[in-house]
């Protein structure tokens, strides 16, 4: 499987670039997996639901399925922040790609999402000068970028170049387990 990195401050795109990822790699016959980091309290399940009520009753793990889907939840019996290395193993082993949103700091090669200030975004300092994993720079402004780079600077509004990107240099985002669940 190829695993690459989202990277970018709240507002900037990763979301909207990922969600449109998805389709433009699934048009080329790829199976597509993602893992999102989330807030603290985050919730999948809503009261009244009978997969709440096992879990609030004190479930460690529920597990949902249907025909269509299927959903674990985990409760953890105290505080834990699962490593990005962790929730890919949890991962079905036949996807092709794995795109993860978040995780800025993960040791995970990744594409920095950086927007130009405007008046709809208030602009934030961009990474890719600090951080060895940064590969690719997505951006809406390469004129702006705060630093000139060798990395490649891919349209962030071009989500067919940015899937092609990922395709033509596939071999640099194969993963592999080993040593990575320490």
């Amino acid at each position: 499987m190829k695993v690459v990195g989202f990277a970018g401050y709240s507002g900037s795109g990763k979301t909207t670039l990922v969600e449109q990822l998805i389709p433009a790699l699934k048009r080329r016959g790829l199976r597509v997996s993602v893992v999102k980091h989330a807030h603290h309290k985050f919730d999948i399940d809503h009261p009244g639901k009978d997969s709440y009520r096992h879990r609030e009753a004190g479930a460690f793990e529920v597990v949902v399925a249907s025909q269509n889907r299927m959903a674990l939840m985990r409760e953890f019996e105290k505080p834990s922040d699962m490593t990005v290395h962790q929730l890919l193993a949890e991962l079905y082993s036949g996807v092709d790609w794995v795109l993860v949103e978040g995780f800025k700091s993960s040791d995970l090669l990744k594409i920095e999402i950086w927007r130009a200030p405007s008046a709809d975004y208030p602009g934030q300092p961009a990474r890719y000068m600090d951080d060895d994993f940064v590969v690719a720079i997505a951006t809406d402004a390469p004129d702006q970028l705060p630093e000139a780079t060798l990395r490649p600077v891919l349209d962030l509004d071009d989500v067919e170049a940015v899937a092609d990107y990922l395709i033509e240099n596939q071999e640099r985002f194969a993963y592999s387990f080993e040593n990575r669940l320490a």
